[in-house]
């Protein structure tokens, strides 16, 4: 789950982590009453939408007065911030964050997250802070300098100490970063965060260290202790489709092709999307039923495939170890005659119960698509997407 830049500094601040002055603006009168309340010469009106990149799209602006700072809400707000992030579509701004101004003197990234190959958390850190690390880690993959953290002792000084020096901090400055990191990192640990990013951490001219901006993305899976972050949650943030299906379990990610995926099992869903792509085509999802698939959880997943206008034709594939066949076919039967199916469906069944699964597909009445393995579902569902008649 992400939140928003100003959700992931109240957070930070509530460990102590140092974070600039900021009021929340979701007018252009608040902006500029929050602007007169921070009193600093320049404020920063800052669009809040979970995507980065948004400075190079217009969405961070100096102002430097009140009336400047109204004058930049009502432009900003309502508007649809397009980053590399967010795709073409982009994203309407509704909330800003109103910041102080700061003396910036130089600007350092930070950054923890899992690593999966190792198994461990890492404490990332480059002195080419306020790009995006995607670019620093593509082009100068030398400047990201890395401790990993061993989870029975958790992060240390030293390792937080041998950060700060690699990033060039001034020696008086020293104590103050590795107090500033070793927090960090207890947010982390204590939030059941999957990341914490900041970028810029900001070196002021008066000596200051401070996160400039804040991002906080939280395990999924750990949310049952957490439930007070749940409140954070913006759907107006989110899919509308992946929104749908988290309400019954279903593991569903939106892609940009045209056909949609049903699967059980996350590696079957890696591997027919690779395969559908070496047949030529593109899938429009990631829709995983899970290996306990109910009746009604197969339903609602071919409803949201549904949903999806871009989406021509659609595969099921489903491998019943856990999961029955015939119990999915049922599913699949129903909702296909609850919703007037106008698309072609593609189906590929194998495993427990098979047979009766594909005899509850054949004798359903409807114009299902049958195949007899990965490879052959794949070249029809291409086929279909493009308007060519199964053979």
């Amino acid at each position: 789950m992400k939140i928003h830049e100003y959700q992931a500094k109240e957070l930070l601040k509530n460990f102590g982590v140092t974070v600039p002055r900021g009021i929340v603006a979701r007018t252009p009168e608040e902006a500029e009453k929050a602007a007169r309340e921070l009193g600093t010469e320049v404020v920063v009106v800052k669009a809040q939408i979970h995507a980065g990149g948004r400075g190079k799209a217009g969405g961070v602006k100096l102002a430097k007065s009140p009336e400047e700072a109204r004058e930049i809400a009502s432009q900003m707000l309502g508007m649809r911030l397009v980053t590399h992030q967010t795709g073409p579509e982009g994203r309407e701004v509704k909330t800003l964050l109103i910041e102080e101004g700061l003396p910036i003197d130089r600007e350092f990234y930070l950054g923890i997250t899992l690593d999966r190959q190792q198994g461990r958390n890492v404490f990332m850190a480059s002195a080419a802070g306020g790009m995006d690390i995607e670019e620093v880690a593509a082009k100068m993959p030398e400047k990201i300098l890395k401790e990993t953290i061993n989870p029975s002792v958790g992060f240390r000084p030293f390792q937080a100490r041998k950060l700060a020096f690699g990033l060039g901090i001034p020696n008086d400055l020293i104590n103050q970063a590795v107090n500033f990191m070793l927090k960090l990192y207890e947010a982390y640990e204590k939030m059941d965060a999957s990341l914490v990013e900041i970028n810029p951490f900001l070196l002021t001219k008066d000596n200051r260290l401070i996160a400039l901006d804040a991002k906080i993305n939280f395990d999924d899976n750990a949310l049952f202790r957490h439930k007070e972050y749940l409140e954070l949650r913006d759907f107006n943030e989110e899919e509308p489709l992946e929104t749908e299906a988290s309400k019954y379990d279903l593991n569903y990610i939106k892609l940009d092709g045209d056909i949609g995926c049903m699967v059980n099992g996350a590696g079957l869903a890696m591997a027919t999307m690779d395969i559908i792509k070496l047949h030529g085509g593109e899938p429009a999802n990631f829709l995983d039923v899970g290996g306990g698939a109910s009746q009604e959880r197969v339903e609602q997943a071919f409803r949201i495939l549904l949903a999806d206008k871009n989406v021509k034709a659609v595969l099921i594939n489903i491998f019943g170890g856990i999961v029955r066949t015939d119990m999915v076919a049922r599913g699949v039967v129903e909702a296909a005659k609850r919703l007037d199916v106008k698309i072609p469906v593609v189906v590929r069944l194998e495993g427990t119960n098979v047979e009766e699964g594909n005899r509850i597909i054949a004798e359903s009445g409807l114009n299902f698509i049958v195949a007899n393995s990965m490879s052959d579902a794949a070249q029809k569902v291409v086929n279909a997407a493009k308007g060519i008649a199964a053979v």
